[in-house]
């Protein structure tokens, strides 16, 4: 697998000449998150997926992680593969990260599509929320790891897909202790840089989020849209946080809908 000259891991598909899209994976995952996604889109757009620091096959931040930091990791990895501009498409975290790129480089975006990631909280889901992040300071990414599996996919899931669902716990348990501490950091204090955008975010923008996503509600959806001008919101019914790779043609059909009308 390829990597950038500062040790980011990626793969790029797709015709050379298209429109690019650009897929960001969460806190704990890693590129192979897209491996239903990619194939499709592929067939229309040149779409890249890459590793977080410290996330899969890339190296650990020489410094301390911030959205900032990863905003730039995504500008730098667009420098080197000569990619002047995108559609970013960013899951939980990476929808934190793909709304922080916008705001600081928007002559670089053509859209956003955002799933499953967090807006303002509630004072008492703020606390649950740094609870888990004092939590792995002390146990790593294990210390979380049977509740996150539960509030990430159903019961049924669970299951009847134990082969993924080790899989996903094991992309969990391979990431640099200190990259997903951080993270987490980011996830917790983050949001804070995202609510009301200061510079505003114009781009076309499609929201989408599940019905029973404790994390990333369809309320926290609704205020992201209402953030950002002409913004759409889908929920998807019944699933939960991992929705996306639980049953994936739910959320590829709107994304292709909404590329093919917003992204030429």
């Amino acid at each position: 697998m390829p990597l950038s000259s500062n040790g980011t891991a990626y793969q790029i598909a797709g015709p050379d000449n298209a429109p690019a899209i650009a897929l960001l994976h969460g806190i704990g995952m890693n590129r192979q998150l897209w491996r239903d996604y990619e194939p499709v889109l592929a067939k229309r757009y040149r779409v890249f997926s890459y590793d977080l620091p410290g996330h899969g096959e890339s190296a650990p931040s020489p410094a301390p992680l911030s959205l900032k930091r990863f905003a730039n990791q995504f500008r730098d990895l667009m420098d080197e593969l000569d990619i002047p501009r995108c559609t970013a498409i960013g899951f939980s975290m990476g929808g934190m990260i793909n709304r922080r790129f916008v705001m600081d480089y928007p002559e670089r975006a053509d859209a956003l599509v955002i799933l499953n990631s967090p807006h303002e909280r509630s004072p008492e889901a703020q606390q649950l929320v740094e609870n888990r992040v004092a939590r792995t300071l002390e146990g790593g990414p294990a210390a979380t790891m049977r509740t996150s599996l539960e509030r990430w996919f159903t019961s049924e899931f669970l299951s009847t897909q134990a082969e993924t669902v080790d899989e996903v716990r094991q992309w969990v348990l391979g990431t640099d202790p200190t990259a997903f501490t951080q993270s987490r950091q980011v996830l917790a204090a983050g949001v804070r840089e995202l609510v009301r955008p200061e510079p505003p975010i114009f781009v076309p923008t499609l929201v989408i989020t599940c019905e029973n996503d404790s994390g990333s509600t369809p309320e926290m959806a609704h205020d992201i849209s209402s953030d950002i001008a002409g913004a759409r919101t889908l929920v998807v019914p019944g699933l939960q946080h991992l929705g996306m790779l639980e049953q994936p043609t739910l959320f590829i059909e709107p994304m292709l809908k909404f590329l093919h009308e917003v992204v030429s």
